[in-house]
C-alpha cells in the first residue's frame, strides 16, 4: 500500500477512536509534521469524510456527522463483532430483522477476503425459546423517539395502551389506563317501572381518555426479548418501568431535566430487582434483589449443586454436604426451588423458610391422597 494511503487510513482510524484530536497530537501519533496532517485532512474531506477543524490555542480536528455515510473503517475484531451482532439481531424484538440481514450482506461484500472467510465460518443461527404467544414487536421509530429523549434528557409525554388492548395506540390518540373497567353493554329493567313499560336506557358515553403520562426517561433496556423504559414518573413521584411496545410518544417533548440517581447504583441492578420484586441492593451473599433469601445445608456435593445454580452461593462443607444461599420472590417459591435438588435439607434460616417447607409439605401430602370417586 502506498505510504500516503496507509497514513490516511491510520488518520481515519484515530479520528474514529475519540471525539477531539489536537493537531499536534495527531502529528505525533502519525510521526509527520502538522502541515502533513492538514493535507491529509483535506484528502479525507475530498473522499467525503466530514472532518471539522477546531479553533483554539492548539487547534485540532473532529470527525463530524455528515449527510451521507462515507466508507467506514473497521479493524478485524470490529468487523467480526459487527457480523455476529447483525446475525443475532432477530432476537432483539425491535422489528429490524430484514434491515439487519441487508446490513450483513452489505458489510460482507466490502470485507477483505480473509475477513469474509472468518465471517462465513462463523454462521450463527439465532433461535428464540418457544413462547405460548408471540412476543410483541416494537416499532423502531418508537425506540428512536424514546432514545432521543433519553439522550437529550427531555421530559417524555406518551399514551400508554392497556395490556388487553392493541400493542400500540395510533399516534395522536389516547388509550384507557390499565385496569379501567369496561363500560356496561346494556341496562336491565329498573325497579319500580310500570308493567310493560320500557325503562329509559341511559346514553352510553365513552369514558374520558386518560391524560398522557409524563416521565423523565433515563434508560432504554431489554429484558427477556422485551424493551422497557426506565423513567421517573412525574405524576406518581416514583421510579417506573414501562413496556416500549405499549408506548405512543407525543410531541413536542417537555423541558430538559437534570439526571437523578437510579436506585441500586446501576440500571442492571435496578431492573433486575424490579422484576424480582425486591430492592435494588446487593447483599454479601450475592443474591441481592430478591425479597426472600434463605440459607440451607444440602446433603449433596457442592459440584453437583453448582451445575444447577445460576446465582447465590454454594460452599462446600464436606464430600456430600454443602451450604447454599438462594433467593426468590416468595418463601414457598424458595422452598420449592431448594426442594428440587432431591436431597435431605437442613434449614439454617430464616424461620419464614422453615414455615414455607411445612406449608409445602402439607400441600404435597394432600395432593398425594387419592380422591374419592363420586357416585354415578
Amino acid at each position: 500500500m502506498p505510504k500516503t494511503s496507509a497514513r490516511l487510513l491510520s488518520l481515519l482510524s484515530l479520528l474514529q477512536a475519540r471525539r477531539d484530536w489536537p493537531g499536534a497530537l495527531l502529528a505525533e501519533r502519525l510521526d509527520v509534521s502538522p502541515r502533513t496532517v492538514r493535507r491529509d485532512v483535506d484528502r479525507l474531506r475530498e473522499l467525503g469524510y466530514p472532518v471539522v477543524a477546531m479553533k483554539g490555542p492548539d487547534g485540532g480536528y473532529r470527525l463530524d456527522a455528515g449527510t451521507e455515510l462515507p466508507p467506514l473503517l473497521f479493524d478485524d475484531e470490529q468487523a467480526v463483532a459487527l457480523a455476529v451482532a447483525l446475525q443475532i439481531a432477530t432476537t432483539t424484538g425491535a422489528g429490524i430483522e430484514e434491515a439487519a440481514a441487508r446490513a450483513l450482506n452489505t458489510v460482507r461484500q466490502v470485507l477483505p477476503a480473509r475477513l469474509r472467510h472468518r465471517v462465513d465460518t462463523l454462521r450463527v443461527t439465532a433461535v428464540d425459546r418457544p413462547a405460548i404467544r408471540p412476543e410483541p414487536q416494537v416499532d423502531s421509530d418508537v425506540l428512536m423517539a424514546i432514545g432521543a429523549t433519553v439522550h437529550g434528557r427531555e421530559v417524555l409525554r406518551f399514551d400508554y395502551s392497556p395490556v388487553s388492548g392493541p400493542a400500540r395506540a395510533t399516534a395522536g390518540t389516547s388509550q384507557g389506563c390499565e385496569g379501567t373497567p369496561a363500560a356496561p353493554s346494556g341496562s336491565a329493567a329498573l325497579p319500580g317501572s310500570p308493567t310493560g313499560a320500557l325503562p329509559q336506557t341511559p346514553r352510553h358515553t365513552d369514558p374520558a381518555p386518560p391524560p398522557p403520562r409524563r416521565v423523565e426517561p433515563h434508560h432504554l433496556v431489554t429484558w427477556g426479548r422485551r424493551w422497557y423504559l426506565v423513567a421517573w414518573d412525574l405524576d406518581r413521584d416514583d421510579w417506573r418501568t414501562f413496556r416500549a411496545d405499549r408506548i405512543t410518544p407525543r410531541t413536542p417533548t417537555g423541558p430538559r431535566f437534570p439526571p437523578r440517581e437510579l436506585p441500586g447504583g446501576s440500571v442492571a441492578a435496578f431492573i433486575t430487582a424490579r422484576f424480582r420484586g425486591g430492592e435494588a441492593t446487593e447483599g454479601p451473599d450475592g443474591v441481592g434483589g430478591w425479597p426472600c433469601r434463605g440459607e440451607v445445608i444440602l446433603a449433596l456435593p457442592a459440584a453437583e449443586v453448582l451445575r444447577h445454580t445460576r446465582e447465590g452461593i454454594v460452599e462446600e462443607l464436606g464430600p456430600d454436604r454443602c451450604r447454599v444461599v438462594l433467593g426468590s420472590w416468595s418463601w414457598p417459591g424458595l422452598a420449592a426451588a431448594i426442594g428440587r435438588f432431591d436431597a435431605d435439607i437442613e434449614v439454617i434460616g430464616p424461620p419464614e423458610l422453615a414455615s414455607a417447607f411445612v406449608h409445602l409439605a402439607t400441600r404435597y401430602a394432600a395432593a398425594a391422597q387419592p380422591r374419592a370417586t363420586p357416585d354415578p
